[in-house]
């Protein structure tokens, strides 16, 4: 079982991977501010970042390289320059939201992975 750390604002889309994760067995952790996020990644395995609002604060301020974790982010299929930008930040994985939807806890298991 690993702790997986949320940024996931939308409370409705957050409950919905926080219960996900859980059911895959995981500890999630749901947070909604970037300061939450870094007092909380120590004890974290990974962390998930929703991108589809406000995605250049949170791509500056909490990608894997500053909080130490393996990371996975997930935007709006419309918006390619937020994926480009995310992974060029160093997120180890990005993903539309839709796919994170269906395929969270074994894109979860993956990054967790390697």
């Amino acid at each position: 079982m690993a702790r997986i750390l949320a940024f996931v604002p939308d409370l409705l889309f957050g409950s919905n991977v926080v219960e996900a994760l859980r059911a895959a067995g995981h500890e999630p952790l749901l947070v909604s501010d970037v300061e939450a996020v870094r007092r909380e990644a120590p004890g974290a395995d990974a962390l998930v970042v929703d991108l589809t609002a406000d995605a250049s604060e949170r791509i500056e301020g909490v990608t894997g390289a500053q909080t130490g974790l393996p990371a996975l982010a997930f935007y709006s299929h419309v918006e390619v320059d937020v994926r480009e930008h995310a992974q060029q930040a160093g997120f180890d994985l990005v993903v539309p939201r839709s796919r994170m939807a269906r395929e969270g806890p074994a894109l979860v298991e993956r990054l967790l992975n390697g």
